[in-house]
């Protein structure tokens, strides 16, 4: 049954709704803590999204209840020469007993047709829902890499070092923006420099399974960087306390020690631009820490 209640809609998340959202997440999330989404919603508001694409997400309210959010985390990102928008669906949760309002919340929220949506951590026993939503699957699994083993009697001569230092070689400085602005929500960004160029690395301080630490890689310009700078990063990571660095992929990276895990935090997209893998900037992943 449905309860029955007046002055049922959906609209953006404002920033007086914050307490009342963080409390429902809470109860749809109960690993995370009701002051873990407290610091997400801080995250949310120090960043601007888009022009007309909201800043926090969406909310079901009926009598002046919210029964329902998602929160989307929008970007504009390089995609070849163009600029691409694109917003991550993160944390979607409706209460039981109003599910059947559920599909306003996602139309809603799915309602622009220029911009590139991603789920990147669809639960198991939602991803049948999604891909009837019109999603793809673009990211089949995860590479476990060990990298700082790569190399180790040999391999190129570079520098990393921490993205607060600039550079003195060539380097995009869309790249310093990323890797400036991915440091501040707190992951590990690098350069990796030669004598001729400087190439950024993003990665996030992760535990997995029984308190394994690794590291996920949230951005690069091409997963053959990481691959041919493999094992200087994985030194320094290691020297981090992260010895292994968990990698989108479809398959076995060539040139990697480690391992694929099929069906592992698959990633799914909607829209214009399919994803690429070694690129999850300004997702759940780099701005809530989920």
């Amino acid at each position: 049954m449905v309860p029955a209640v007046t002055g049922f809609r959906c609209r953006q998340i404002e920033k007086t709704d914050i307490d009342a959202v963080a409390t429902l997440l809470a109860r749809g999330f109960p690993g995370r803590t009701r002051q873990f989404w407290l610091q997400a919603f801080a995250q949310l508001t120090a960043r601007e999204p888009p022009r007309g694409l909201p800043k926090y997400g969406y909310l079901l309210e009926g009598d002046g209840v919210v029964a329902g959010a998602v929160l989307l985390i929008c970007s504009t990102m390089r995609a070849g020469d163009a600029i691409a928008t694109r917003c991550n669906l993160s944390s979607w949760y409706v209460e039981p007993a109003f599910r059947a309002y559920a599909p306003l919340l996602v139309s809603q929220a799915l309602r622009h047709k220029d911009v590139t949506y991603l789920n990147v951590s669809p639960a198991p026993h939602t991803r049948p829902i999604i891909e009837a939503q019109g999603f793809s699957r673009y990211c089949d699994g995860v590479f476990v890499a060990v990298p700082m083993l790569n190399g180790l009697f040999g391999g190129p001569t570079v520098q990393v070092f921490d993205a607060q230092r600039q550079p003195e070689v060539a380097f995009d400085p869309a790249d310093r923006e990323i890797l400036l602005e991915h440091a501040a929500h707190g992951c590990i960004s690098l350069w990796c420099s030669t004598r001729e160029r400087a190439y950024p690395f993003v990665f996030r301080p992760r535990w997995v399974k029984v308190g394994v630490p690794c590291a996920q890689l949230i951005y690069c310009r091409d997963i053959g960087e990481f691959v041919r700078f493999a094992g200087p990063i994985g030194r320094v990571l290691a020297r981090h306390g992260r010895p292994f660095v968990i990698i989108d992929a479809n398959g076995r990276i060539p040139g990697l020690i480690g391992w694929f895990s099929r069906d592992s935090m698959p990633k799914y997209y909607k829209g214009p631009q399919r994803p690429r893998l070694g690129d999850l900037a300004y997702t759940e992943y780099a701005v809530l820490g989920l």
